[in-house]
């Protein structure tokens, strides 16, 4: 995680606060105190990274009835009992990069790392490569960044807000994570949801997370655009809504061209 949350010159040490005594490299998590980070070199800087997270909206999904997800939580285990009726209530295929990302999707090269895309213009945001089937308020923390998998530590589940669900420390179920099958979840895109989660909640104060339940009849727009991070929260609920549908953005001050 330090290897996210900061950008360092050159290598550099943690000392606990309260001994003064460095403490050794390791993987195991730090318990609760107060820790300084500084340069082994006079010469070599540190300085807590600028890198913001990306903006935070719950992902309107379709649930677990495509047949390319399993019938299972693969973070709680849970196994949906009515899968065999097409029953699917409480359970959602979550996104691991968000529809409303699709375009930082296409720009940060994640589109790359799908396999099973059906045609040139699929970009891949909607392929079950880049997806995940969870109950529902599972999903609702996962898209919020208060969980994540990390593939570099043996899909170990990390709970950044609280074990409400009681996940922490699981690991991801091996059945959606077969590099072999086309069906499987990409480690690089379970990568970058975890460095999203460590910048969201540990960057300094965080990086806001947005409500999405808009009462009926409300306005949601001017809800939108009274409160913080207008424009980029516009951009996301519209990616996010507008599902399956990309749009020139060159031209998009004159007129946007949408491709089904």
């Amino acid at each position: 995680m330090l290897e996210i949350l900061i950008d360092a010159t050159g290598p550099y040490r943690v000392i606990s606060r309260n001994t003064g005594q460095e403490l050794p490299t390791t993987d195991n998590a730090l318990g609760p105190g107060h820790y300084d980070i500084r340069p082994y070199s006079r010469k070599d800087t540190i300085s807590l990274t600028q890198e913001a997270c990306i903006t935070r909206v719950l992902s309107r999904t379709v649930t677990g009835r495509d047949e390319k997800f399993r019938s299972q939580c693969v973070i709680s285990g849970n196994v949906n009992a009515q899968a065999f009726k097409d029953r699917w209530t409480g359970f959602h295929a979550a996104h691991i990069v968000p529809l409303s990302g699709e375009q930082y999707f296409l720009q940060q090269g994640l589109s790359g790392c799908i396999t099973n895309k059906d045609n040139e213009r699929d970009t891949g945001n909607n392929s079950c490569q880049n997806g995940l089937l969870m109950l529902s308020n599972i999903h609702e923390a996962f898209d919020d960044f208060g969980f994540s998998v990390n593939p570099d530590n043996g899909y170990k589940i990390t709970c950044f807000d609280g074990n409400s669900f009681g996940i922490d420390g699981r690991v991801l179920d091996p059945i959606c994570r077969d590099p072999t099958d086309e069906r499987g979840v990409r480690d690089e895109l379970l990568r970058w949801h975890f460095r999203q989660a460590v910048l969201a909640n540990m960057r300094g104060a965080g990086e806001p997370s947005f409500e999405s339940d808009f009462p009926p009849g409300s306005d949601m727009m001017g809800e939108i655009l009274r409160g913080p991070n207008a424009a980029r929260r516009m951009e996301a609920e519209l990616f996010s809504r507008l599902n399956g549908v990309t749009f020139d953005w060159d031209r998009i001050t004159r007129r946007p061209i949408g491709h089904a």
